[in-house]
């Protein structure tokens, strides 16, 4: 008696031809990208390739387009784990239209495409807009450490950097005279070096460090004496020494200086210290709405946040206007690592309500929990940052800022974690500001797809036509 089983026969051919829409249940996320893509304005992307029908053809930019969308949503980066999904997985195969372009072309187009692809977060955000799912009133700004694409031990200092590229002088030139003796000076003996032959563009990175070092050292040197200078006449004007801690002297800040470093691999990228040790890296900054939309996307070089908090909520503004969204910013929310009373006192009547906490977060959470909220009419004598506290002990102070940390905290969790995006695949700080941005519209993209807020209508080429 046989089993009654159905036949696999790996030899049977199709009957009728195979349909590609046949390989994917209707709300698959790959067809979503394919609708959102085809909402977006790309033309930008076509102005790179010829119109004379001249040379080898190229792969569509629509489709490389959603490749790249498709894969960084799943946190895939790597240019051959792209290469190699178009072999193997089916939703990959639907995007490309079952092509196969080679990690050398995705790497190519991603290079040479940086710009337009960090342009299609503001597309992406306005696809969101339609949707309904931008709540813009009330959001929260934060930074995060994202590693860059060259390791902690490649940073060197100016000393070691010099005797390197005396090195590398030396021995290219000994080796010139050594095939002097061996070919004449008349024969060609300009070659470097066996263990130089690797390092293209080494000696550039030496010099680009170099000159970072010494820049950096001049700006800082002048700042501690215009600090010093100040303080100086501020004592003067007053009649007698101010309290609190003196400026470091020149000559301190000089050796300080002498033992910084810089990173050879990727001389534009920084230390940055993490809760987990010290990486080298970049400070991604994020604008986030209650929705966890993210609304402007950014990267700095600085360690720190403080002056991130103006820039970055002029961007999110900027964002909001260029995709038709009238009501801007009430209420920013930010951690201590923006506070300042620079920041306050700078601020514009155009500038939303700051709610920045001024201790840490388990700091501030204790004051939120010991101390009673505050009641009647706010103190003439008190400073900025009294004022600041008083407001973040209030009831309304308190409920707002639980906030912060329910809209972008978890919005970093899914980017770094959860899509394993928590290093940048290109490097200097251009690069990873595009990139930054397109992991962002990635992440808005997704919010979108599973919103599912009538996108389908809102995102069809009919109507975005």
């Amino acid at each position: 008696m046989a089993y009654n089983l159905i036949e696999c026969n790996r030899e049977q051919m199709y009957l009728m031809p195979v349909s590609i829409e046949a390989w994917l249940s209707e709300g698959h996320l790959a067809w979503f990208i394919l609708d959102a893509v085809e909402a977006m304005d790309i033309s930008k992307f076509y102005l790179k390739y010829r119109a004379d029908g001249c040379g080898r053809a190229a792969y569509d930019p629509q489709m490389m387009v959603c490749l790249l969308l498709y894969a960084y949503c799943l946190g895939v980066r790597s240019s051959r784990q792209i290469e190699q999904a178009c072999e193997v997985d089916i939703a990959f195969r639907v995007i490309t239209a079952n092509q196969q372009p080679d990690y050398s072309t995705v790497c190519r187009f991603r290079s040479q495409n940086e710009k337009e692809l960090g342009m299609l977060f503001t597309e992406v955000l306005r696809l969101c807009a339609k949707a309904g799912l931008l709540k813009a009133g009330i959001v929260a700004l934060d930074g995060t450490k994202i590693k860059a694409n060259a390791a902690l031990s490649a940073n060197r200092s100016d000393a070691h950097i010099e005797a390197e590229v005396k090195k590398m002088l030396t021995e290219a030139r000994e080796k010139d005279e050594e095939e002097d003796r061996l070919f004449g000076k008349d024969s060609r003996g300009d070659e470097m070096p066996e263990e130089l032959k690797d390092r293209k563009g080494r000696p550039a990175r030496l010099k680009e460090c170099l000159e970072r070092l010494a820049r950096e050292k001049e700006e800082k040197i002048q700042c501690q004496a215009e600090k010093i200078e100040k303080r100086i006449l501020e004592e003067e004007a007053l009649g007698h020494k101010k309290r609190g801690r003196k400026p470091k002297e020149v000559a301190r800040v000089m050796q300080e200086e002498a033992k910084t470093k810089a990173n050879v691999t990727d001389p534009e990228s920084r230390i940055m210290k993490t809760r987990s040790g010290y990486i080298q890296g970049y400070n991604a900054q994020a604008v986030v709405d209650r929705g966890q939309i993210i609304i402007a996307a950014d990267v700095t070089q600085e360690e720190n946040d403080v002056h991130q908090l103006h820039l970055m909520t002029e961007q999110a503004q900027q964002e909001l206007k260029a995709v038709g969204i009238i009501k801007g910013i009430r209420i920013g929310l930010a951690d201590a690592g923006y506070w300042s009373e620079d920041n306050i006192v700078n601020s514009l009547p155009t500038d939303p309500e700051y709610l920045i906490a001024t201790a840490k977060d388990w700091k501030q959470r204790e004051a939120m929990r010991e101390q009673e909220a505050p009641r009647g009419r706010i103190p003439q004598q008190l400073s900025i940052r009294e004022r600041m506290e008083r407001k973040l002990l209030t009831k309304s102070g308190r409920a707002l800022y639980k906030l912060r940390g329910q809209i972008v905290e978890p919005v970093f969790g899914q980017i770094k974690a959860v899509r394993d995006c928590d290093t940048f695949m290109r490097r200097g700080l251009e690069a990873a500001q595009n990139e930054w941005r397109l992991i962002c519209a990635t992440h808005n993209l997704l919010k979108l797809f599973r919103g599912n807020h009538g996108f389908c209508a809102s995102i069809s080429p009919a109507v975005a036509g």
